[in-house]
Parts: structure tokens; C-alpha cells; sequence
């Protein structure tokens, strides 16, 4: 009879994958239990960047949380904003100026191409390509331009108000000055296309922006590595996606035409011709193409945003002082004006007492606010529904019995910022 005593005992070795690895964006911590290279579990521990966004809201006046928002998923800023002001505005029972509705249309598919230039960007150096990354920031540069131009900031706008937006868009664009790097020539070239407004300059974005993504799709769509690491990589069936809550492009790469821009339409997306663009398989290559085309679809939004904007001017904000402030100008001269402002800074406005939930086709999914008022000038409870938060829960499922290789692709594929999951 044979000793088995000497045989070794082969276990499942458990680590930690993250928060230090590059792939696990400095506060995610998955615990990984593998049989050899292929993944048994995956457990994602989440709250590393836990900042009680809902909690601070509940202790502050309405309109004083709309730069927290921001700061949420914070490469989609705007987006976020606007499910927040939509859920003020159904307590308020207001609607905003048509043209408001024009420039947050303009600017959620504006800030819809930033995510998606920053998710390709980080998806390729994900799975080892550099290139991608540096084309895909050359844009990201000219789209934040666009909100420095009407906001003063790079990327926390605080621009969507209850009401509408906080001014009109710009009638010229900042300009490069000379500097010990940049002589009179260089500076020429940089400052060509913003000779004109802000509208000239999307206008010409919108141009040229295609020939950009048929660069990105020249290096990857077709790339023989490329398909290796992504291709059946991270599958989910669409009755899967859809039981563990998956909205987005994760639930369109899976084959389910599923966008709130259509099936609930909010502002004027009713008034816009744009499709959406589905998936076969469900796996981070579908995912992938889904976000390339949703580019392709938000260049076209942005177009007619721009052209209606053009041919219709008017107010960009409702003219109810109570919610929205006095112009400075009026201000100067009003004393009723002053008041309704420091009132509006201060205070903020009283809410009527009830209920909302807004949601919005925000870049990852979707994105909505649930707020509950009892009649005060702050909410009495404030709920976020991330649209993150679902892709990462369903993570084990989707990485379970690949390599530890296809961790990472799969990882960045669900386009996760943790700012909004840890909230």
C-alpha cells in the first residue's frame, strides 16, 4: 500500500489585488482566490474613498451640493449635476428655458465623449497599448476648454442650476499667450480655432472629432492583440445583465437596446436624431465597440445642439428670483435684487415637502438622484444611485473561471470611478 502522506496538499491561494496595483485605480481592493492562474472568486471590497457625499448633502441648503456633485463620478462632471437639478426641479415642479434644455443636451454628450476618451485612454493602457492614451488626451483637452469657457473650471462646473444654467454661452474663447516655450507661430496655431465663439468652437470639433476616432479604431478595433485580450473576455448574457442591474453600455454590449435618451426622454432628447448602438456577445470587445459608437452618436448630438443654438437665442435660466439669483447688473441698482440674492446664497430656497427620483443616461449607465424633502431649505434625505455600483457587484460573475490577465481587461472595461461607488 502506497504512503500518500508526502503527496502535498494543493489549495486555493487567496490575495489582495489592489488597492497599490495600477489596474485597481488606488482604492479598490479585490480579494482574489485562484487555482493556479484561473480566477475561482472574486470579492471587491469598496468605501476607500468613502466621503458621505448623501450625508453632507442632508446638512446643506439645496443649491450648496451641486459642486459636490461634481465631484462624484468625477470625469463625468456635468452629467452628474444634471441628475441632481432634475430631481430639484420635479420637487419645485419648474421647467427650464428651452435653450437651457439645448445646453445641458450639449454639454451631457460633450462630457459623454470626455468619459469615454478617458476610459478608452485607460482601457489601452489597461491592456498595454500607450499610444491610444496620448491621442485620446489631445481631445479630452479642446472638450474641457469647452467648459472652462462657461464655467471657469477645468472640470467641477457647478454650472446646471435649478432652473436652467448658470449664463449663457460665451461669445469668444480664451486664447494662448506667448510664453519661453511657445513663440508668436506656435501660439498662431494653437489660437486658430478659437477666433470665434464658443459655438465655432465645438462646431469645429464636431468636424474633425470623427477623423479622431477612426485613429483610435485604426490601432485597436482590428489589432490582432487587441481581440486576443478582449474578445470572449468578461461575457454576460443578457438576462444576467439585466437581474444584476447593469445599465449602460454594459447592458447594450450584451445586446439590449436599453438608453433612458429613448426609452425615457428628458430635456429635448425627443427632439434629436441619434441611435443606439448594441452589442452581440456581451463581452469587453462588444463593450468596447459600444463606447467607440456612442462617440460617433454624441458628435452628432452635440452637431444639432449647436446648430439649434445658433438660430434660437433667449434666456439660458428661469426668472423666478426665488430659485434663481439676480443678475450682478440688477443687483446694483435693486435692493429687492440684493436681497433675493443673499437670501439665495445663504439660505437657499424652501423645497415643497415630498419626493423625487431623476435619472439620467449618464456615460456609465444610469445615474440618479433620489431626494426626499420635508418642506425645509435642505434635503431631509438624499440618495445617489451610482451607475457604477451595479457593474462592479456583478464583477465576480463576470471574471470567475478567466486568468488573472483577464482581471485587468475586464476591471476597465466596466468604466468604474470609485468616486461615485464609494460616494
Amino acid at each position: 500500500m502506497e504512503n500518500n502522506e508526502n503527496i502535498p496538499e494543493i489549495r486555493n491561494y487567496v490575495f489582495n489585488f489592489g488597492p497599490q496595483h495600477p489596474a485597481a485605480h488606488g482604492v479598490l481592493r479585490l480579494i482574489l482566490e485562484v487555482d493556479g492562474e484561473t480566477i475561482v472568486r472574486a470579492d471587491p471590497h469598496v468605501g476607500l474613498l468613502h466621503r458621505a457625499t448623501e450625508k453632507l448633502a442632508e446638512s446643506k441648503p439645496f443649491n450648496h451640493t451641486i459642486g459636490y456633485m461634481d465631484r462624484l463620478d468625477y470625469v463625468s462632471m456635468m452629467c452628474n449635476e444634471h441628475g441632481y437639478v432634475l430631481a430639484i426641479e420635479k420637487l419645485l415642479g419648474i421647467t427650464p428655458p428651452v435653450r437651457a434644455q439645448y445646453i445641458r443636451v450639449m454639454f451631457d454628450e460633450i462630457t459623454r465623449i470626455l468619459n469615454h476618451l478617458l476610459w478608452l485612454a485607460a482601457h489601452s493602457l489597461d491592456n498595454g497599448g500607450m499610444a491610444v492614451f496620448l491621442y485620446c488626451f489631445r481631445e479630452r483637452e479642446a472638450l474641457l476648454d469647452c467648459y472652462e469657457a462657461v464655467s471657469g473650471a477645468r472640470m467641477h462646473a457647478t454650472y446646471y442650476r435649478p432652473g436652467g444654467v448658470y449664463r449663457d454661452l460665451p461669445d469668444k474663447m480664451p486664447q494662448f499667450k506667448q510664453n519661453k516655450w511657445q513663440n508668436a507661430k506656435d501660439v498662431a496655431e494653437l489660437n486658430e480655432d478659437r477666433q470665434g465663439s464658443l459655438l465655432d468652437f465645438i462646431e469645429n470639433f464636431t468636424n474633425y472629432f470623427p477623423q479622431r476616432i477612426d485613429e483610435y479604431e485604426e490601432l485597436l478595433t482590428n489589432n490582432r492583440i487587441w481581440k486576443q485580450r478582449t474578445v470572449d473576455i468578461g461575457i454576460i448574457s443578457p438576462e444576467r445583465a439585466i437581474a444584476l442591474g447593469f445599465t449602460g453600455p454594459m447592458l447594450r454590449g450584451s445586446g439590449i437596446a436599453w438608453d433612458l435618451r429613448k426609452k425615457q426622454p428628458y430635456e429635448v432628447y425627443d427632439k434629436l436624431d441619434f441611435d443606439i448602438p448594441v452589442g452581440k456577445t456581451g463581452d469587453c470587445y462588444d463593450r468596447y465597440l459600444v463606447r467607440v459608437h456612442e462617440m460617433r452618436q454624441s458628435n452628432r448630438i452635440i452637431r444639432q445642439c449647436v446648430d439649434w443654438l445658433r438660430a434660437n437665442p433667449g434666456p439660458v435660466i428661469i426668472d423666478d428670483y426665488k430659485v434663481a439669483p439676480p443678475s450682478r447688473e440688477e443687483m446694483k441698482i435693486s435692493m429687492e435684487a440684493l436681497i433675493h440674492h443673499f437670501k439665495n446664497m445663504t439660505e437657499g430656497y424652501i423645497v415643497p415637502e415630498g419626493e423625487a427620483y431623476a435619472a439620467i443616461e449618464h456615460p456609465k449607465g444610469e445615474f440618479g438622484v433620489y431626494l426626499v424633502s420635508d418642506g425645509a431649505n435642505k434635503p431631509y434625505r438624499m440618495k445617489v444611485r451610482a451607475a457604477g455600483f451595479p457593474h462592479l457587484a456583478g464583477l465576480n460573475e463576470l471574471i470567475r473561471g478567466y486568468m488573472i490577465a483577464d482581471v485587468v481587461s475586464t476591471l476597465s472595461s466596466l468604466d468604474i470611478v470609485f468616486g461615485e461607488i464609494d460616494r
